[in-house]
Protein backbone atom coordinates (compact mmCIF):
# COMPACT_ATOMS: atom_id res chain seq x y z
CA UNK A 1 0.00 0.00 0.00
CA UNK A 2 1.37 3.31 -0.87
CA UNK A 3 0.50 6.24 1.62
CA UNK A 4 0.07 9.84 0.01
CA UNK A 5 -0.03 12.98 2.62
CA UNK A 6 -1.38 15.71 0.51
CA UNK A 7 -2.72 19.25 1.01
CA UNK A 8 -4.45 21.31 -1.81
CA UNK A 9 -1.12 22.61 -2.85
CA UNK A 10 0.46 19.32 -3.42
CA UNK A 11 -1.81 18.74 -5.61
CA UNK A 12 0.18 20.45 -8.41
CA UNK A 13 2.98 17.50 -8.14
CA UNK A 14 2.30 14.50 -10.06
CA UNK A 15 1.87 11.00 -8.13
CA UNK A 16 1.99 9.00 -10.34
CA UNK A 17 -1.28 7.26 -9.27
CA UNK A 18 -3.03 5.15 -11.42
CA UNK A 19 -7.35 5.62 -11.69
CA UNK A 20 -8.86 4.04 -8.43
CA UNK A 21 -12.37 3.67 -6.66
CA UNK A 22 -11.88 5.38 -3.58
CA UNK A 23 -13.75 4.78 0.23
CA UNK A 24 -13.94 8.68 1.58
CA UNK A 25 -14.40 9.59 5.04
CA UNK A 26 -12.51 9.88 8.34
CA UNK A 27 -12.70 6.43 9.20
CA UNK A 28 -11.83 6.90 12.73
CA UNK A 29 -12.11 3.11 14.21
CA UNK A 30 -12.65 1.32 11.08
CA UNK A 31 -15.38 -0.21 12.48
CA UNK A 32 -18.05 -2.96 10.76
CA UNK A 33 -19.92 0.49 8.90
CA UNK A 34 -16.30 1.70 7.67
CA UNK A 35 -15.60 -1.66 6.60
CA UNK A 36 -18.66 -2.12 4.34
CA UNK A 37 -17.89 1.39 2.82
CA UNK A 38 -13.85 0.24 2.27
CA UNK A 39 -15.18 -2.96 0.80
CA UNK A 40 -17.10 -1.68 -1.35
CA UNK A 41 -14.62 0.59 -3.11
CA UNK A 42 -12.83 -2.88 -3.22
CA UNK A 43 -15.51 -4.26 -5.25
CA UNK A 44 -16.13 -1.98 -7.21
CA UNK A 45 -12.08 -1.71 -7.84
CA UNK A 46 -12.05 -5.20 -9.22
CA UNK A 47 -14.75 -4.94 -11.32
CA UNK A 48 -13.73 -2.06 -13.00
CA UNK A 49 -10.37 -2.71 -13.43
CA UNK A 50 -9.07 0.17 -10.90
CA UNK A 51 -6.77 0.11 -8.34
CA UNK A 52 -8.35 0.50 -4.73
CA UNK A 53 -8.23 3.85 -2.42
CA UNK A 54 -9.12 5.25 1.03
CA UNK A 55 -9.31 8.98 1.34
CA UNK A 56 -9.09 10.33 4.85
CA UNK A 57 -8.29 13.42 6.60
CA UNK A 58 -5.75 14.59 9.45
CA UNK A 59 -5.80 15.92 11.72
CA UNK A 60 -9.83 15.44 13.16
CA UNK A 61 -11.97 18.62 11.69
CA UNK A 62 -12.73 19.67 15.09
CA UNK A 63 -8.94 20.52 15.74
CA UNK A 64 -9.25 23.23 13.23
CA UNK A 65 -12.77 24.36 13.15
CA UNK A 66 -13.70 24.46 17.04
CA UNK A 67 -12.33 27.45 19.08
CA UNK A 68 -9.30 26.90 21.72
CA UNK A 69 -7.01 24.13 21.55
CA UNK A 70 -8.44 21.05 20.76
CA UNK A 71 -6.23 17.71 21.25
CA UNK A 72 -8.35 14.76 19.37
CA UNK A 73 -7.92 11.72 20.98
CA UNK A 74 -9.15 8.76 18.48
CA UNK A 75 -10.02 5.07 18.55
CA UNK A 76 -7.51 5.04 15.78
CA UNK A 77 -4.47 6.91 15.60
CA UNK A 78 -3.48 7.62 11.80
CA UNK A 79 0.20 5.02 11.96
CA UNK A 80 -3.06 2.73 13.11
CA UNK A 81 -5.39 3.34 10.85
CA UNK A 82 -3.08 2.82 8.15
CA UNK A 83 -1.74 -0.76 9.87
CA UNK A 84 -5.48 -1.67 9.15
CA UNK A 85 -5.84 -0.36 5.60
CA UNK A 86 -2.89 -1.93 4.39
CA UNK A 87 -3.85 -5.38 6.22
CA UNK A 88 -7.21 -5.15 4.02
CA UNK A 89 -5.28 -4.97 0.57
CA UNK A 90 -5.87 -1.55 0.02
CA UNK A 91 -3.50 -0.12 -3.27
CA UNK A 92 -3.61 3.34 -2.20
CA UNK A 93 -4.07 5.63 0.63
CA UNK A 94 -4.41 9.24 0.54
CA UNK A 95 -4.44 11.32 3.66
CA UNK A 96 -5.52 14.95 3.40
CA UNK A 97 -4.19 17.22 5.77
CA UNK A 98 -7.06 19.12 7.27
CA UNK A 99 -6.56 22.97 7.62
CA UNK A 100 -8.20 26.74 7.70
CA UNK A 101 -7.23 26.03 3.90
CA UNK A 102 -9.43 22.95 3.26
CA UNK A 103 -12.22 23.87 5.37
CA UNK A 104 -12.72 26.86 2.99
CA UNK A 105 -12.38 25.33 -0.27
CA UNK A 106 -15.64 25.07 -2.42
CA UNK A 107 -17.26 21.55 -3.41
CA UNK A 108 -16.36 22.07 -6.71
CA UNK A 109 -12.90 22.92 -6.49
CA UNK A 110 -13.00 19.81 -3.56
CA UNK A 111 -13.98 17.21 -6.42
CA UNK A 112 -11.37 18.88 -8.47
CA UNK A 113 -8.61 18.77 -6.82
CA UNK A 114 -8.82 15.15 -4.59
CA UNK A 115 -11.33 13.50 -7.09
CA UNK A 116 -10.14 14.27 -10.20
CA UNK A 117 -6.80 15.28 -10.64
CA UNK A 118 -6.29 11.87 -7.90
CA UNK A 119 -7.23 10.01 -11.01
CA UNK A 120 -10.15 8.39 -9.20
CA UNK A 121 -12.98 7.06 -11.13
CA UNK A 122 -15.44 5.90 -8.64
CA UNK A 123 -15.82 7.10 -5.22
CA UNK A 124 -18.10 4.75 -2.60
CA UNK A 125 -19.25 6.91 0.93
CA UNK A 126 -21.60 6.51 3.59
CA UNK A 127 -24.94 8.68 3.28
CA UNK A 128 -23.95 11.45 5.70
CA UNK A 129 -20.70 11.98 4.45
CA UNK A 130 -20.13 16.11 3.24
CA UNK A 131 -17.49 17.83 1.73
CA UNK A 132 -16.34 21.18 1.00
CA UNK A 133 -16.89 24.62 3.14
CA UNK A 134 -19.57 24.39 5.66
CA UNK A 135 -20.29 21.02 4.46
CA UNK A 136 -22.18 22.40 1.30
CA UNK A 137 -21.28 19.21 -1.02
CA UNK A 138 -22.54 15.57 -0.30
CA UNK A 139 -23.03 12.67 -1.75
CA UNK A 140 -26.71 14.08 -3.50
CA UNK A 141 -24.81 16.87 -5.23
CA UNK A 142 -21.51 14.56 -6.02
CA UNK A 143 -22.95 13.93 -9.83
CA UNK A 144 -23.30 17.52 -10.27
CA UNK A 145 -19.71 18.20 -9.15
CA UNK A 146 -18.55 15.49 -11.26
CA UNK A 147 -19.66 16.22 -14.27
CA UNK A 148 -19.46 12.84 -15.76
CA UNK A 149 -16.12 12.44 -14.76
CA UNK A 150 -16.72 9.59 -12.23
CA UNK A 151 -19.18 7.67 -10.67
CA UNK A 152 -20.41 6.67 -6.94
CA UNK A 153 -21.70 4.59 -4.56
CA UNK A 154 -23.84 5.60 -1.64
CA UNK A 155 -23.77 3.51 1.90
CA UNK A 156 -26.69 3.61 3.84
CA UNK A 157 -26.72 3.39 7.39
CA UNK A 158 -25.04 0.13 8.64
CA UNK A 159 -26.73 -0.97 12.27
CA UNK A 160 -26.16 -3.35 15.05
CA UNK A 161 -29.12 -4.06 17.75
CA UNK A 162 -30.89 -1.36 15.60
CA UNK A 163 -28.43 1.31 16.20
CA UNK A 164 -25.84 2.71 13.91
CA UNK A 165 -22.67 1.54 14.02
CA UNK A 166 -20.66 5.20 15.02
CA UNK A 167 -17.49 6.09 16.37
CA UNK A 168 -19.40 8.26 18.85
CA UNK A 169 -21.31 4.90 19.84
CA UNK A 170 -17.75 3.25 20.08
CA UNK A 171 -16.60 6.02 22.72
CA UNK A 172 -19.39 6.08 24.31
CA UNK A 173 -18.81 2.16 25.30
CA UNK A 174 -15.03 2.85 25.74
CA UNK A 175 -16.34 5.74 28.56
CA UNK A 176 -17.98 3.04 30.13
CA UNK A 177 -14.94 0.34 30.01
CA UNK A 178 -17.76 -2.10 27.63
CA UNK A 179 -14.96 -3.22 25.56
CA UNK A 180 -16.71 -6.37 24.76
CA UNK A 181 -19.95 -4.17 22.80
CA UNK A 182 -17.07 -2.09 21.37
CA UNK A 183 -15.13 -5.28 20.09
CA UNK A 184 -18.55 -6.43 18.32
CA UNK A 185 -18.80 -3.00 16.51
CA UNK A 186 -15.42 -2.48 15.84
CA UNK A 187 -14.82 -6.00 14.06
CA UNK A 188 -11.42 -6.52 16.34
CA UNK A 189 -10.55 -5.92 20.01
CA UNK A 190 -10.19 -2.16 21.06
CA UNK A 191 -6.25 -1.73 21.01
CA UNK A 192 -3.97 0.92 21.98
CA UNK A 193 -0.14 1.12 21.26
CA UNK A 194 2.61 1.89 24.44
CA UNK A 195 6.12 2.03 25.29
CA UNK A 196 7.15 -0.27 28.17
CA UNK A 197 8.95 2.51 30.69
CA UNK A 198 9.39 -0.05 33.91
CA UNK A 199 9.04 -3.78 34.47
CA UNK A 200 9.35 -5.53 38.15
CA UNK A 201 8.51 -9.27 39.45
CA UNK A 202 4.96 -9.79 41.74
CA UNK A 203 4.00 -12.96 42.93
CA UNK A 204 4.69 -15.03 39.60
CA UNK A 205 3.72 -11.93 37.49
CA UNK A 206 5.76 -10.08 35.39
CA UNK A 207 4.35 -6.56 35.91
CA UNK A 208 5.13 -4.50 33.46
CA UNK A 209 4.38 -0.34 33.13
CA UNK A 210 3.56 1.34 30.12
CA UNK A 211 3.10 5.34 28.87
CA UNK A 212 0.33 5.14 26.24
CA UNK A 213 0.25 7.15 23.12
CA UNK A 214 -1.48 10.20 24.26
CA UNK A 215 -3.35 10.05 20.84
CA UNK A 216 -5.36 7.05 21.79
CA UNK A 217 -9.28 7.46 23.23
CA UNK A 218 -8.58 7.14 26.77
CA UNK A 219 -10.78 3.92 28.58
CA UNK A 220 -12.66 4.20 31.90
CA UNK A 221 -10.54 3.72 34.69
CA UNK A 222 -10.44 0.41 35.99
CA UNK A 223 -9.02 -3.41 35.65
CA UNK A 224 -9.08 -5.31 32.23
CA UNK A 225 -8.36 -8.56 30.68
CA UNK A 226 -6.14 -7.83 28.02
CA UNK A 227 -3.56 -9.34 25.49
CA UNK A 228 -0.26 -7.92 24.58
CA UNK A 229 1.89 -8.20 21.70
CA UNK A 230 5.50 -7.84 21.01
CA UNK A 231 7.27 -9.13 18.07
CA UNK A 232 4.35 -10.97 17.18
CA UNK A 233 4.04 -12.98 20.20
CA UNK A 234 0.85 -12.57 22.64
CA UNK A 235 1.09 -12.48 25.78
CA UNK A 236 -2.38 -13.21 28.70
CA UNK A 237 -2.68 -10.55 31.50
CA UNK A 238 -4.60 -8.42 33.20
CA UNK A 239 -4.24 -4.67 32.97
CA UNK A 240 -4.78 -1.86 35.19
CA UNK A 241 -5.80 1.28 33.65
CA UNK A 242 -4.30 4.21 36.50
CA UNK A 243 -5.38 7.73 34.83
CA UNK A 244 -7.15 9.62 32.45
CA UNK A 245 -5.06 12.55 31.47
CA UNK A 246 -2.37 13.72 28.80
CA UNK A 247 -0.20 10.37 29.15
CA UNK A 248 -2.20 8.24 30.20
CA UNK A 249 -0.27 4.90 31.78
CA UNK A 250 -0.93 1.31 32.25
CA UNK A 251 -0.37 -1.28 34.77
CA UNK A 252 -0.15 -5.16 32.98
CA UNK A 253 0.34 -8.32 34.81
CA UNK A 254 2.05 -10.77 32.72
CA UNK A 255 1.04 -14.30 33.20
CA UNK A 256 3.50 -15.84 31.04
CA UNK A 257 6.35 -15.78 33.12
CA UNK A 258 9.29 -13.41 33.24
CA UNK A 259 9.74 -11.30 30.01
CA UNK A 260 12.21 -8.69 28.99
CA UNK A 261 10.07 -6.18 27.50
CA UNK A 262 11.96 -2.98 28.63
CA UNK A 263 12.58 -0.42 26.47
CA UNK A 264 10.19 -2.14 23.39
CA UNK A 265 6.82 -1.23 22.16
CA UNK A 266 3.73 -3.24 22.75
CA UNK A 267 0.38 -3.20 21.63
CA UNK A 268 -2.42 -4.10 24.04
CA UNK A 269 -5.73 -5.81 23.05
CA UNK A 270 -8.68 -5.16 26.03
CA UNK A 271 -11.05 -8.12 25.84
CA UNK A 272 -12.90 -7.75 29.28
CA UNK A 273 -13.72 -5.01 31.47
CA UNK A 274 -13.09 -6.65 35.22
CA UNK A 275 -13.85 -4.10 37.90
CA UNK A 276 -13.38 -0.61 38.88
CA UNK A 277 -10.34 0.91 40.18
CA UNK A 278 -9.15 0.47 43.50
CA UNK A 279 -6.79 1.73 46.29
CA UNK A 280 -5.25 -0.98 48.57
CA UNK A 281 -3.86 0.15 51.99
CA UNK A 282 -2.06 -3.38 52.79
CA UNK A 283 0.06 -4.75 50.32
CA UNK A 284 -1.63 -8.06 51.50
CA UNK A 285 -4.84 -7.07 50.45
CA UNK A 286 -3.87 -5.79 46.61
CA UNK A 287 -2.07 -9.29 46.08
CA UNK A 288 -5.23 -11.33 47.03
CA UNK A 289 -7.24 -9.07 44.58
CA UNK A 290 -4.34 -9.43 42.33
CA UNK A 291 -4.86 -13.24 42.42
CA UNK A 292 -8.34 -12.55 41.86
CA UNK A 293 -8.43 -10.75 39.02
CA UNK A 294 -5.84 -13.52 37.43
CA UNK A 295 -7.98 -16.64 38.07
CA UNK A 296 -11.11 -14.36 36.42
CA UNK A 297 -8.86 -13.77 33.93
CA UNK A 298 -7.81 -17.19 33.28
CA UNK A 299 -11.14 -18.55 33.09
CA UNK A 300 -12.56 -16.00 30.33
CA UNK A 301 -8.82 -17.06 28.22
CA UNK A 302 -9.80 -20.77 29.48
CA UNK A 303 -6.25 -20.79 30.42
CA UNK A 304 -5.00 -23.53 33.02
Amino acid sequence: MKTFHLTQSSMTENLGVEPSAVAVGFFDGVHKGHQRVIETAQREAKEKGLKSAVMSFDPHPSVVLKKGKVHARYITPLPEKEKILKKMGIDYFFVITFNQELAQLAPQTFVDHFFVNLQIRHVVAGFDFSYGHKGRGSMETLPDHARGRLTHTIISKVEEDEEKISSTRIRQLLDHGYVEEAESLLGRPFSVVGDVKGTNEVQDYSLVNLDIDSDFYPLKMGVYAVKISCDDQWFSGIASVLREQENPSLNVYLFDGKRELYGTTVRVDFHRFIREEQTFERTEDLKAQIEKDASHTREFFRID
